[in-house]
């Protein structure tokens, strides 16, 4: 009882840290932010509106975003607004932010959920297998698969599936996005070659680490022990083997939800989805300060959150860590 009581105190006050070091982290990406897009430009009316803006709209402009006071001032009415969810008015769309971040995550929180499910799906089962047939036939042919993942770019996967599954067989839009008032199945149907483009390449490095993480516990001990005493193969893989070699792989697959918000850039603006990458391309377009700020420090914050919560579920894992900690 002892133990148990001490081992959840540990793992709370492991919690408590991430937290606080998340909150600090979060703070210390906003301060840059603002530093890099607010202050360091110069004038930000002359950079939005450019250099042949009238005198007259440029003032209107500063008046509007509050150029007029200290940098400082500024800074702290952006957190506020943030905590608040005022992430201000967009000066392309003449909306709040915070309506256009949400109605483009509606489109991007579902394409990377779907490619995150496929790159686990793809990968896991293609490194275990890689593994347990070490050199051989299918190991070679999956290591081929890796490569050519690895080298083929996300946005040219997508365009390849447009040409094949949308023009010459039809089977999947092209591109757009219905809206999920047009029902559920036609938007997951609108995000298959998407997801499909985002989760290729991230799979094929996700299952050479599978490979290498399977094959490093196959070599130890106690899964030689196991076979000797008669445990067939496939039951020492699900048993024994996978559940040992998640560690390095949850840690990777948490950093490649970040690798796969990024490439949603890309691939957005190749299919023509109204999500989040799409908005902050079509901002740093037109040089929108306002959107490009709040959306750089959400997929910011998004890594943060994502790179702690791993962290933990890494200590839920491994009891190594947690009896380390």
């Amino acid at each position: 009882m002892y133990v148990r009581l001490r081992s959840a105190a540990s793992l709370l006050r492991s919690v408590l840290l991430r937290l606080c070091g998340l909150v600090l982290t979060l703070l210390a990406v906003s301060a840059a932010i603002f530093l890099v897009i607010d202050v360091l430009p110069g004038d930000v009316a002359s950079v939005m509106l450019g250099t042949s803006a009238r005198e007259d709209t440029l003032a209107a402009l500063r008046e509007q975003l509050g150029l007029d006071r200290p940098a400082h001032l500024r800074y702290l009415a952006w957190i506020g607004g943030l905590l608040t969810g005022d992430l201000g008015q967009s000066v392309t769309y003449s909306s709040p932010v915070a309506t256009l971040i949400a109605e483009r995550l509606a489109v991007t929180a579902p394409l990377a959920a779907m490619s995150l499910a496929l790159v686990v799906l793809i990968a896991l089962p293609l490194g275990v297998a890689a593994a347990a047939s070490q050199d051989g036939p299918v190991d070679r042919l999956i290591g081929l698969f890796g490569q050519i993942g690895v080298a083929v770019p996300n946005f040219w996967i997508g365009l390849l599936l447009i040409l094949a599954f949308a023009t010459g067989l039809g089977w999947l839009p092209a591109g757009g996005f219905p809206g999920w008032g047009a029902g559920i199945g036609a938007g997951l149907r609108s995000l298959v070659l998407p997801a499909v483009a985002l989760a290729l390449p991230q799979a094929a490095v996700l299952t050479r680490i599978v490979r290498t993480a399977t094959l490093d516990v196959i070599g130890q001990d106690f899964v030689r022990t196991a076979r000797a005493k008669g445990v067939p193969g496939t039951v020492a893989l699900t048993r024994h083997v996978v559940p040992n070699a998640l560690v390095p792989i949850v840690t990777i697959l948490g950093l490649q939800l970040s690798f796969l918000v990024a490439g949603a850039v890309l691939v957005e603006n190749v299919f023509n989805l109204p999500g989040l990458g799409r908005l902050a391309y079509q901002a740093l377009a037109q040089r929108d300060l306002v959107v490009i700020r709040s959306v750089v420090l959400l997929l910011a914050g998004l890594v943060i959150a994502v790179n702690a919560a791993i962290d933990l579920l890494t200590l839920a894992v491994d009891p190594r860590l947690r009896r380390s900690r």
